[in-house]
């Protein structure tokens, strides 16, 4: 950031009273920028014994499978934002049943929350940003092709839960060393 978005002067980088980090700071009209971690919501749309995944046809990892989910917007929940990523990506309409996987990403600044959710129908076709869509059994999952490391952990997550019979809410980090997300 070089200019203030407030009122187009030059801002600097530099630690304000009472704060412990460096923040982009307009000394014009005093605003301190504080830049904080984006929240990507989406959801597991399961019918049956199968869910729902997309295949994107976007960057990044065009042409690589994906549960529905992107970043919320202002002024909506989490459970709004990820029933439109749904709906955006996959033309499908659910119903949430519950939060189901918190990631934090710090290595990219984002922090992922994932619901479990019923289908309502299986009236469901490709979005602008998926190539294609497709209801996949646990033994059908293209492991090999999903797009991030989030997506991955949460399948694995959920097809253990759905074994054991019972679902809870997982937490796990995802850190530069584990690299993709």
């Amino acid at each position: 950031m070089n200019f203030c978005s407030e009122c187009g002067k030059p801002v600097q980088v530099r630690i304000p009273d009472g704060d412990n980090r460096p923040r982009h700071i307009c000394d014009h009209c005093e605003t301190i920028h504080y830049q904080n971690p984006k929240v990507v919501t989406g959801c597991i749309p399961v019918w049956e014994d199968r869910i729902l995944l997309c295949k994107r046809a976007i960057e990044p990892r065009h042409g690589l499978w994906t549960l529905p989910a992107g970043f919320m917007e202002n002024s909506e929940t989490m459970e709004q934002a990820a029933m439109r990523e749904c709906l955006e990506e996959a033309n499908a309409r659910v119903e949430i049943e519950g939060i189901y996987a918190i990631f934090s990403l710090p290595h990219v600044n984002q922090v992922y929350v994932l619901y479990r959710s019923r289908l309502l129908d299986l009236d469901f076709s490709p979005g602008i940003e998926s190539l294609e869509v497709e209801l996949f059994t646990e033994d059908q999952i293209p492991w090999s092709q999903l797009a991030f490391r989030t997506i991955t952990h949460t399948l694995e997550f959920f097809f253990a839960d759905r074994k054991a019979g019972e679902f809870s809410v997982h937490t796990h980090d995802i850190n530069a060393d584990n690299r993709s997300s």
